[in-house]
């Protein structure tokens, strides 16, 4: 089985070994809601097809991190411990988001304008 992990490439750091992809209408509108948290390491990835993005914290649990790239892995904004019930900002020109446990963007050094890396890894399971 084939899994995701998220690279800081600027700063050399990973910031999740274990990225989901919610894909599909129905994976990107129920993303993490009805989950209790996010493990240590890591993640879910949405990918728009429009140059914009935000998210929204309805209905979720726990806090997150939220480091919306552009189309090539640029970090445009950071989001860091979105509470439930909140919105992020709109994004513009936002292709991905990456959705962590809060804390993880500061913990990887993660900043605007680094470039981060969507990398496929062999899952031993």
């Amino acid at each position: 089985m084939q899994s995701m992990r998220a690279f800081n490439r600027t700063r050399a750091t990973v910031l999740c070994e274990r990225l989901e992809a919610a894909s599909g209408f129905s994976g990107q509108s129920r993303g993490l809601l009805g989950r209790d948290g996010l493990a240590a390491g890591s993640g879910m990835l949405f990918v728009s097809s429009l140059p914009l993005m935000w998210m929204h914290m309805f209905f979720m649990r726990f806090p997150i991190d939220i480091i919306f790239l552009d189309r090539h892995g640029r970090v445009l904004r950071i989001c860091h411990n979105l509470r439930p019930w909140r919105l992020s900002p709109i994004v513009w020109r936002a292709r991905k988001a990456l959705e962590l446990p809060a804390g993880a963007a500061a913990a990887s050094a993660s900043e605007i304008g680094d470039f981060i890396e969507i990398n496929a890894t062999e899952d031993d399971s």
